[in-house]
Formats: structure tokens, sequence, C-alpha cells
């Protein structure tokens, strides 16, 4: 016993370096603020069992000419635009074209309103008519998307000022347009003339998240559902190639992600930094705080969260009209788009900013610069500003 002793000993000490040394070689997880998956907190069994069932189909799932793909497509699954549901990169940056007015897409018979600019063997891919105006959209974030999806038409329409009636520059409008016949308006919906206030997407051109996603699948990808049976690049009635179940989870999935976490919120630059964003009035488009309505996913019924927009559209003047637009939007109009995750936004574009609605700026502070219109008052405001409160006001951006 005495002469195995040193043996045991030695297989104890070994055991204990292996140990250190793969504690020095595995990461760490991440921390929750550094992440934008993961679900809401507060969801049922259940609800947790849904949200896994569309992170699944939304992350796992690659589509192939045998399961759907096509015959047009821009990606082979949801995830691919979406790294982390992150913003996505100018590698799988949209391109929409073909209407310039609130009179309709003149080309939905040649492709519109989407190219497909990729397409399975023996199918070519689409072209852009050549008098058709175009623009390009770079994928969205996902997160906290069910509690913008839950603010009320009436909280949306208080924040709009379409006459600039307290004269700050700054007007913002909704963007009306007709629902799909396959999506149902809210109970506390607002119409006007037929038209419903749509609140996704660059341009705010999709009413609900089964709205996108239904879209997503057949524009995206070239998948159709029951929702959607027409072939985007046929324009044929065929099959639905997924199921509704899965649409309907994926959608559940994408109303359940977690709203983006601040960090270093109590840092003090950081705080002289928000102050500064709200004292040269970009909060005016970028409003901090929100509120849900009741919700039967009781985790995001009658929330308040802290997205930074009002979900309208504003002019943003002349460098950023690209001649193209949807639903009632004019062609230099933009939704304010949300600003929380944005400081994680490099994890999903490979380690590099790709900001505004096409990715054209290449940092944040390019991107205040590259404002217009109904911001040029707020944008000018940051140019005079110092160089430290400049940087106090970047630093509280990428918090976010």
């Amino acid at each position: 016993m005495q002469k195995r002793l040193p043996i045991v000993l030695l297989s104890l000490m070994s055991l204990v370096a292996i140990m250190v040394s793969c504690e020095k070689i595995i990461p760490s997880s991440p921390k929750e603020d550094e992440i934008l998956d993961g679900p809401v907190e507060g969801l049922s069994y259940d609800q947790l069992r849904r949200f896994a069932l569309g992170d699944a189909a939304f992350n796992n799932e690659i589509f192939t000419p045998a399961n759907g793909l096509g015959p047009g497509f821009v990606a082979t699954s949801c995830g691919s635009c979406h790294a982390g549901d992150g913003k996505g990169h100018p590698f799988t940056t949209l391109v929409r074209f073909g209407q310039t007015d609130e009179t309709g897409n003149k080309f939905l018979d040649q492709g519109g309103p989407q190219l497909q600019n990729r397409a399975i063997p023996g199918y070519k891919p689409e072209q852009i008519p050549a008098d058709a105006s175009f623009s390009k959209f770079t994928p969205p974030a996902n997160t906290g998307l069910g509690f913008l999806e839950l603010v009320a038409d009436a909280d949306i329409l208080a924040m709009a000022d379409p006459q600039d009636l307290d004269n700050d520059g700054i007007s913002g409008v909704p963007n009306y347009a007709v629902l799909p016949s396959y999506v149902q308006a809210f109970n506390n919906a607002i119409a006007l003339k037929g038209k419903y206030i749509h609140r996704f997407g660059k341009k705010a051109a999709a009413y609900n998240l089964l709205h996108q996603t239904v879209n997503a699948y057949n524009q995206d990808i070239g998948i159709t559902s029951s929702f959607d049976p027409v072939d985007a690049y046929t324009r044929m009635v065929i099959d639905p190639e997924i199921s509704t179940l899965t649409v309907n989870n994926v959608v559940f999935y994408l109303q359940t992600l977690k709203a983006p976490i601040q960090r270093d919120a109590g840092n003090a630059e950081v705080e002289t930094g928000r102050k500064l964003f709200e004292k040269i009035n970009c909060s005016g488009c970028h409003k901090p705080t929100l509120k849900t309505v009741f919700s039967p996913v009781v985790a995001l019924s009658n929330k308040e969260f802290h997205p930074y927009t009002d979900l309208l559209l504003h002019d943003m003047g002349p460098g950023l009209d690209d001649g193209y637009t949807e639903g009632s939007a004019k062609t230099f109009e933009w939704r304010t788009p949300p600003l929380w995750g944005l400081g994680l936004s490099m994890n999903s574009q490979g380690g590099s900013y790709h900001l505004l609605h096409d990715g054209r700026a290449k940092s944040i502070e390019e991107a205040v610069t590259l404002h217009g219109g109904e911001a040029s008052a707020s944008r000018n405001r940051f140019n005079q500003l110092s160089g430290a409160e400049r940087n106090a006001m970047l630093r509280f951006l990428e918090s976010l």
C-alpha cells in the first residue's frame, strides 16, 4: 500500500493539472449582456419548449432543392442572414426593387419586390430590370421584436407629428398599408381607409412577425407556406414547402427572443453620453422607452422596455434617398431603427460595423453624420460637440 500511494498522488496531481489546463483552453460562457440570443425571462416550460423548436427551425434548418429551396433564393436558412440573431453582413444584404410611390410595385411580374440573386441548378438568378429603382437592405437584428409587436397603435400615433406642431423639425408618420389575407389586425389596431399601421422592416412594410416571417421564407429562401403558396420565382401556386406549425414556431421564437441588455449602464461616461443623446434630441426619433399592451405570453404583457425607436417613418434627406419605397412610405423616408443591441452589431458582422439601411456606414459616428432631413439639427449638434462629449455619446451608443 505504501508503494502505491505515490502513484495515486501522482494521478491526482495529473488530473488537477488537466483540469486547470482545460479551464485555460475552454472559454467561459459569455455574459447575458454580451449576446443577443436567448429567451425572454419568465416563459413557462411549454413556452420554452416552443421557443426551442422555433430556434431549431430558424438557426439549424438548411434548405436545399430536395426540401424546397428556390428556384430563386438569397439564402439557404434564416440564421445565415442573422448570425446569433444579430445584424446581417453586406454578403447577406437584400435588394428590393420596383416601387417609387404609393401606387404600388410595377415590377411584380418581373421578380419584384425582392431580387433572388441566386438560383438552384437549371435556373438563372434574377436581374434587376433596367428601369427599376432599387435599394439594398442589410438584415436587422432579431432580438426584442416581440416587445415591438405589442406597442399599441395609439402609442405609435401619439409619437407622430406630421405637421411638426412642436416645431422641433421632426415629424414622423406611420406606414399605412393593406394587410395580406392571412394576417389578422391587432385588437387595438387603428385603421385609415382600410390600411393599417405596419412596423417591421427598413420601411416598416411588414405588419407583424407572421407577415415578416412568411415574407422571409418566400422571398429570401423561396419556400412557400400555407400562408403564401405563390412561388416567388415562377409566380405559380404550389404545395406548401414548410409546415404551418414550423412557421408558427418560428414566429413564436422571434416574439420571445429577449431584449438586448445594456452594458456599463452605471458608467459615468456612459451616463454623460445618454444625457447628451437627449440634449441634442436624438431621442426625438429614437424614443428610449415604450410599453407593451396585454399579451397571453405573460413575459411580454404590459411591460416597459427601452428600444430607442418610435416605429415611425422619417424624412432622412436626399443622401439616403434610394428612389425605392414600400407601402405609403416615401423614397426618402425610413423607419427609425431600434438602437438596442447596437454595440453588439460587430459580433455578427465580421468584426466591423455595417450600419444604416444598406450597411454603408462603417462606424457609429459615420452613421450619425450621414443622417439628414429631419435629423439634420441633431446631426449638426453632434458635430459641434467637443471631442470628449462626442466620445461619451458614442460610448453610450456602444453600451446599448
